[in-house]
């Protein structure tokens, strides 16, 4: 699960992300708000973390603008307002819970699980036309046929599967799999989707990876069109 940490204390935010990083969750941090907003609009994570007092571009702002992009991304705020009124408009903005500072860390750890469990991150595959992605294998199964998938094939194909059909941009896909900072070229993805092509043919599965020019790729079934 990747998460997203927006927190303008740097020594918080990398804490935070050490402590998620050893329990097994990918995380990356940004330091204000207006980054913030442009990482969270990728539609890549998980789970938004989000300090609510930053300049420039408060949490509010963020959220607010997370959510008119029509993302659905659970959001976490954490925050020295305490009041019933800051809570209300944290919530009114778009947070999924409002979590005061100073917290205890089993209350963060409780707080994620909790919003994760809620987006139905338990689930274990992923499906479109005849064929399964095993989340819990990395496999992908149409039928009796089955091939497993690499670590970075896997990230593509769950996000290829997980959009539902709909347009997945280059740049989308080399952040999901290769990470917002990475040195990662276009390239990189289109020989991906080549592997992803042939494991697909190689088990009879009936959908296939369409790229349109500037928009990225989409799945189809065949016999759909």
């Amino acid at each position: 699960m990747k998460i997203l940490i927006i927190e303008d204390e740097k020594l918080l935010a990398d804490s935070i992300a050490e402590l998620l990083k050893s329990k097994g969750f990918e995380v990356e941090a940004v330091y204000d708000g207006e980054s913030g907003a442009q990482y969270a609009e990728l539609g890549i994570y998980d789970l938004l973390i989000l300090d609510v007092m930053m300049p420039n571009l408060d949490g509010y702002q963020v959220a607010r603008q997370v959510r008119s992009k029509h993302l659905g991304t659970p959001i976490l705020m954490l925050t020295a307002r305490s009041g019933l009124e800051d809570r209300i408009t944290g919530l009114n903005a778009g947070a999924d819970y409002y979590l005061t500072k100073p917290f205890d860390i089993r209350e963060l750890l409780a707080c994620i699980n909790a919003l994760l469990r809620r987006q139905g991150a338990q689930v274990d595959e992923v499906t479109f036309g005849n064929t399964t992605l095993d989340l819990s294998s990395a496999m992908l199964l149409c039928g009796e046929n089955r091939v497993r998938l690499s670590a970075k094939e896997f990230d593509m194909m769950r996000a290829l599967l997980q959009s539902g059909g709909k347009n997945i941009s280059k740049e989308a896909l080399l952040a999901k799999v290769w990470g917002y900072d990475s040195d990662a070229v276009d390239n990189y993805v289109e020989v991906y989707i080549g592997f992803l092509r042939k494991k697909l043919a190689s088990i009879g599965s009936n959908i296939r990876i369409e790229a349109i020019r500037r928009l990225g790729y989409h799945l189809e079934v065949n016999g759909d069109d």
